[in-house]
């Protein structure tokens, strides 16, 4: 949603509804003591996109700040970038614990190591947009590209371009199947994205038009979620066919999607301060502790916990034996 709001103004994000035609189901707020929550030291930090490490270690980006975040055993670290972070929305962690993350200052792909040393890889565009980043199996990271007008990957620190059929484009996120499958949102297309490993690709336009879709997240059942900005809806597409829950009545500001162990689908309700739980057709709000959280980016770690990035100046989690108790 960078793309189209400034860092200061993102609390208009996205939002969601029942599987096709069913009614809506909304459940009571959860307590929101069952959250840990970890303030920045810094008042002016916001951190914008989350990612899980294999080995227990929780990155972050931080807007405007000369460093990334990283939570290890209960404390934060801010590991030194030596250039601002602009609009750092895309994010992932590599199977080695590595980072890598959308550097748009650099106009580059960056990645840090588990000790900060940090590998700058440069686009050939003059002006870059960059919007959500995944790593594949196979070790390449994948970026939404709206200025190459497509995705791009970088493997083995060369970058390749795959331009999008649709007419209108405009990638905002991505995602990655255990077979290495790309999935991504065309905002301005209002389409999703398929391209598969031998480079084939298929848009899918999406039945509600206006729809403006963007973050997107695999199942293991291989469904595709997705959020829809305007329609305030989650969407699903899986076997050829869409279907899709509504948040509510009001916009929630929906922002980041994740799926946990157990297929549960996780999101961030930026307008109502909450977290929004799926379970088969089933939504559950869980109110943050703070009436003034933006949580903008989600993440599922290994063992269920729930990760939040909150631009307000916070990175929280709610653990797993809470994320899944009915």
């Amino acid at each position: 949603m960078l793309a189209n709001f400034k860092i200061g103004t993102l609390a208009a994000a996205l939002g969601i509804a029942v599987l096709a035609g069913g009614a809506l189901l909304l459940v009571r707020a959860v307590p929101e003591e069952k959250f840990v929550e970890y303030r920045m030291d810094e008042p002016q930090d916001a951190p914008i996109a989350i990612a899980a490490g294999i080995d227990g270690s929780i990155w972050f980006t931080i807007d405007h700040a000369n460093a990334i975040g990283r939570l290890r055993n209960g404390r934060i670290e801010r590991l030194p970038t030596s250039s601002r972070n602009i609009e750092p929305l895309g994010l992932a962690v590599a199977a080695d614990g590595s980072a890598w993350y959308t550097d748009l200052a650099a106009r580059a792909i960056a990645r840090i190591s588990s000790v900060g040393e940090i590998a700058r890889f440069v686009l050939d565009t003059p002006i870059t947009r960059l919007g959500r980043l995944v790593i594949a199996p196979d070790g390449a990271a994948w970026l939404a590209d709206p200025t190459g007008y497509g995705l791009t990957k970088l493997k083995d620190g060369v970058f390749t371009r795959y331009q999008i059929e649709s007419a209108r484009g405009g990638p905002y996120g991505v995602a990655v199947t255990a077979d290495g499958d790309i999935w991504a949102t065309l905002q301005n297309g209002n389409q999703l994205l398929h391209l598969a490993v031998d480079g084939t690709s298929r848009t899918f336009d999406l039945p509600r038009g206006g729809a403006v879709p963007t973050d997107v997240a695999v199942g293991s059942d291989g469904s595709v979620w997705f959020l829809q900005f305007r329609a305030n809806r989650i969407g699903r597409f899986k076997d050829g066919q869409f279907s899709d829950v509504e948040a509510g009545p009001e916009n929630a500001g929906l922002s980041g999607i994740a799926v946990a162990p157990n297929e549960d689908v996780w999101f961030g309700m930026m307008r109502r301060a909450s977290l929004g739980r799926l379970r088969n057709g089933h939504l559950e709000i869980f109110a943050l502790p703070r009436d003034n959280a933006r949580p903008f980016s989600i993440a599922v770690d290994r063992d269920g916990n729930v990760w939040y990035a909150d631009i307000s100046g916070f990175v929280g989690m709610l653990p797993a034996r809470h994320a899944v108790a009915r």
